[in-house]
């Protein structure tokens, strides 16, 4: 078989899993199929991916942020680039790496759909909540200080200080059920977040939509908050499906 024919089955392989993402979360979605198309072997370990034009046009992306995404699955030596005439990017042989088996029992034992689900359902109506009510001049300085935190976070610090973020707007939306519910809904989400790496590029994209959030609130445009935190909570759960299911 030639190489040719060997891409061409690739390809084919790859039709009904790669589709245009969305605008809002490009990064996360391109990673999480790109992360299928992995995890079922379409492309088993020693072949090559489709070429990066052809991958960013059936994704809908441009080839910088392809590049991105590629460099993150090359940092978990998921894939490799090789240069030449033969080159690209081509998929290695998975080894388990230590921990993986307990990191597999951990992942099994939580139904994350319905975490990312309830997540959503929370976050969505505490933001909106927030944006129609209002919030007077202390409310919104802690929303703002909030902010502010996971601007200066340091990398080790930014999860904590992101979840500060998140757990001040549900305390502020004026429902304490909806609080405790979120707080331990947040729990279980940082649980499956500590499985996976953290990505510097898909953090930028976070902080840009936490201050668009931020200011419809702020605001008071709920449809607006209410968007912007579906858009957001959709990119965290295009990498945890990418990374654990």
């Amino acid at each position: 078989m030639t190489r040719t024919e060997s891409d061409g089955g690739a390809d084919d392989r790859l039709t009904s899993v790669l589709r245009p993402v969305r605008a809002g979360n490009g990064f996360e979605e391109a990673l999480e199929q790109i992360l299928q198309i992995l995890r079922l072997g379409l492309v088993p370990g020693g072949e090559r991916l489709p070429a990066e034009r052809d991958l960013a046009e059936r994704l809908g992306i441009s080839r910088v942020t392809l590049r991105e995404v590629l460099k993150v699955l090359q940092d978990q030596r998921l894939v490799e680039s090789r240069r030449g005439r033969y080159g690209g990017t081509f998929v290695l042989a998975r080894t388990e790496a230590p921990g993986e088996h307990e990191l597999r029992r951990r992942v099994a034992e939580v139904d994350i759909e319905d975490v990312l689900r309830f997540r959503e359902v929370l976050e969505v109506g505490a933001a909106g909540l927030c944006a129609a009510h209002g919030l007077d001049d202390g409310p919104a300085g802690r929303l703002r200080e909030a902010l502010a935190g996971t601007r200066d976070a340091p990398l080790a610090d930014y999860r904590r200080l992101d979840t500060l973020l998140h757990l001040t707007l549900a305390e502020l939306s004026g429902s304490p059920s909806l609080t405790a519910q979120y707080a331990a809904v947040r729990a279980r989400v940082n649980d499956l977040l500590d499985c996976i790496p953290l990505l510097v590029r898909n953090l930028e994209h976070s902080q840009h939509q936490h201050g668009a959030l931020v200011e419809a609130v702020l605001d008071g445009d709920a449809d607006g908050a209410r968007e912007v935190m579906r858009e957001h909570c959709g990119g965290t759960a295009a990498l945890l499906r990418g990374f654990l299911t």
